[in-house]
């Protein structure tokens, strides 16, 4: 499964989230560190979620970005 995942700065280091796991977010020092981690905490999710017996949410978040004039 490929799931999107967003990324953001924060005063001392950078935080992610999963749009398609409510609940799923991790923090890192670096970018790399934090991408690294965010991948541990999805199958972390995953697996937990197939240990309750629950659904794994399908991904369906679309990823775009858009230029605009500063």
């Amino acid at each position: 499964m490929r799931y999107a995942i967003v990324i953001e700065k924060a005063d001392s280091n950078y935080a992610a989230y999963v749009p398609d796991l409510p609940g799923c977010v991790t923090t890192g020092v670096t970018v790399e560190e934090t991408e690294r981690l965010i991948r541990e905490a999805i199958e972390f999710h995953i697996r937990g979620l197939r240990e309750d017996g629950l659904v794994i949410p399908e991904p369906s978040s679309k990823v775009n970005y858009v230029d605009v004039a500063a």
